[in-house]
């Protein structure tokens, strides 16, 4: 289908407090493409810049907001799946915090996110270094877990279900009944939203992005989306992004490509969703202010690795076993950590999608996978395999909104 497969996350890959690893891409999305070796400044004789994936002893600073209005603020309200401790008492000062104990089976891999010394928000869904307010207008960037897909309806992708929380929250409009219903709803023909704006709304997402489609003059969703007349508004972007080209290394590596040149396409695609946010992000750009909030990148195994888990995995782009996966797993683990890097040194804001999602993917009734979280854990991916359900999507909704918010 031409939009380099119809996926936004899922691979299936150990990740985060998975043993594991995100999505994060860590659950990457099926892709029609197996993926360049792009070139990278990386050194292949070192094999790759490695994960930090020990340590989980960093300490708490504060970032202000992107255009400097405001520093983190934090209430003890805890929102998702979030550790018991930050539901009373003093609110968690470390991502290690927040997930301390939620998993049955105790974690061996976590990625190192405090050693960035974020502001981890009382909610435990994702970091607090701006503070969000005044919002004009509103984008969404990234892949089809943005734009949404069968067989979730428009009105329950978690763009639309926040869309409609921050139209309430900042008294923003869609304009008319039908813009909004076409801007909820995705073209399958061209695999983008049906309108890209409606009123106070835009998205520039589209099914099988990567983050090489962010950037102005390659992909162009930050030029499509930010033309010179729209820079005067203070600005609110939500992005999911990475899942695509995490799931064309998992096809690479079942290809045989040689693990010098994953690392390789890591760094590359990293250094690109770094440079989308520096650029959106950048002084003076937006006169009146811009925030930023993305999520991390999950996957659909549960921290075991087994991209055969789901019954259709071949239709999502996995037809075999990912060969050496805890060697992927460590790439993987490597990125979301370069995420919540980017998260600290733009003074953006990060969600735990990898984390959250982790023990509600295809092994949610293993009790021997890391992720596991106990007896009637629901689901919250779709008979796609790689795709969040409307429960799912209406998580990722709640979670970047108690980002927002906080």
């Amino acid at each position: 289908m031409g939009w380099k497969g119809l996926a936004g996350v899922g691979f299936g890959l150990a990740l985060v407090a998975c043993t594991d690893g995100s999505t994060v891409d860590g659950g990457a999305g099926a892709d029609e493409s197996t993926g360049s070796t792009s070139t990278g400044s990386l050194d292949s004789s070192e094999g790759g810049p490695g994960p930090g994936t020990t340590g989980m002893t960093g300490t708490t600073s504060t970032t202000g907001s992107v255009d400097g209005t405001g520093t983190s603020m934090g209430d003890e309200t805890s929102t998702g799946e979030g550790s018991e401790s930050s539901t009373g008492g003093e609110p968690p000062s470390t991502f290690e915090e927040c997930f301390e104990g939620q998993f049955v089976n105790e974690a061996t891999v976590l990625p190192d996110y405090d050693q960035y010394e974020p502001v981890i928000g009382s909610h435990c869904v994702g970091t607090n270094h701006q503070d969000i307010e005044g919002i004009e207008r509103v984008v969404f960037l990234g892949d089809s877990i943005t734009v949404g897909s069968r067989p979730t309806l428009p009105g329950d992708v978690y763009r639309a279900r926040l869309g409609d929380m921050l139209r309430d929250a900042y008294g923003l409009s869609y304009g008319d009944a039908i813009s909004e219903a076409l801007w909820k709803a995705p073209n399958p023909f061209s695999g983008e939203v049906a309108q890209m704006t409606a009123g106070d709304f835009t998205s520039c997402s589209r099914w099988g992005a990567r983050n090489d489609d962010l950037p102005v003059g390659v992909g162009n969703q930050l030029e499509d989306c930010f033309g010179p007349q729209t820079l005067d508004q203070r600005t609110l972007v939500v992005m999911t992004s990475g899942g695509n080209d995490v799931s064309a290394l998992a096809q690479d590596a079942i290809d045989g490509v040689p693990l010098p040149d994953l690392w390789m396409a890591a760094e590359d695609f990293v250094m690109l969703k770094r440079e989308a946010v520096e650029w959106i992000t950048a002084p003076g750009r937006f006169t009146s202010g811009v925030f930023v909030v993305f999520a991390n990148i999950y996957e659909f195994t549960d921290g075991t690795g087994d991209v055969m888990s789901c019954d259709v995995s071949g239709l999502a782009g996995f037809d075999q076993p990912v060969p050496n996966p805890m060697e992927l797993t460590e790439l993987v683990v490597w990125a979301n950590e370069q995420y919540m890097s980017i998260a600290v040194d733009t003074g953006t804001d990060m969600q735990f999608l990898l984390e959250t999602f982790c023990g509600h993917g295809f092994a949610n009734d293993d009790p021997t996978s890391p992720c596991y979280r106990g007896p009637g854990t629901p689901r919250w991916f779709d008979l796609t395999c790689i795709h969040p359900n409307p429960e799912g999507h209406g998580v990722i909704a709640d979670q970047f909104m108690a980002i927002i918010e906080e």
